[in-house]
């Protein structure tokens, strides 16, 4: 092989190792896990104080509670594991708790994110419950076997029966991100940088279906499904 035949294949072998690179940087290479301390530093990049509630190695500020039938919950590799259950499977975030990162949760005026995405099943895997004032609701992402993502509950109707019912496409192993804002007049919701709910407080009854309960005033639950979680926020306003 002459010298500009060699010359032109290391070239070839350059340039397609560096696409190769900066596929695996877009796509985050084939585990698709960032350690929870990378996904932290991320959440700041503009001054903006959040506070990491999960700190990516264990369940220090959380417990698991007793649905009936619950998989199996546990950290592995900077990733929280919500698996299968026979019903609801999730955690209770523990005001009072000396390793909690925010001793009294804010009501109202503050906005909390998590990091998500379904690992197996097809309902919903990151329940969220949150305060709204007095009272708590929740963020339901893909329930109802994937048809439903809406609010749990407002009047006494739940997401699949309120204004806030829709269809949002969540697939399975990818990230997501779920953040909810509550404000003195209203509850706003996005998955990542898209909006789907902004709804007003004003004369309405808010409170949560009876089978996450035991997830106020903060917490995650799945049904029948494994979800992952690798970073939750909360920033006040």
């Amino acid at each position: 092989m002459t010298c500009e035949k060699l010359t032109r294949w290391v070239c070839v072998l350059l340039v397609a190792g560096l696409c190769s690179c900066d596929k695996a940087v877009e796509t985050g290479g084939e585990a698709g896990v960032k350690p929870a301390a990378d996904a932290n530093a991320a959440k700041e990049p503009d001054g903006e104080q959040w506070i990491a509630l999960f700190d990516g190695e264990s369940l220090k500020g959380w417990k698991v509670p007793k649905f009936g039938g619950d998989g199996k919950v546990h950290v592995k590799d900077g990733v929280l594991h919500i698996e299968m259950g026979d019903m609801c499977t999730g955690i209770t975030y523990v005001e009072d708790d000396a390793n909690a990162p925010v001793k009294k949760l804010p009501r109202e005026d503050y906005e909390i994110e998590v990091e998500t995405m379904r690992a197996e099943g097809d309902d919903f895997f990151c329940g969220l419950t949150f305060p709204v004032g007095k009272d708590y609701i929740s963020l339901i992402p893909d329930g109802w076997a994937g048809a439903v993502t809406g609010l749990s509950c407002l009047d006494d109707f739940d997401a699949s029966l309120n204004e806030t019912t829709q269809d949002v496409e969540f697939k399975n192993n990818k990230w997501y991100r779920l953040r909810a804002r509550v404000t003195k007049t209203h509850i706003t919701c996005w998955v990542d940088d898209k909006q789907i709910i902004n709804v007003a407080r004003k004369g309405r009854k808010i409170n949560v279906r009876g089978e996450v309960e035991d997830c106020c005033p903060l917490g995650i639950a799945t049904w029948q499904t494994h979800g992952a979680i690798r970073g939750i926020w909360l920033r006040k306003l």
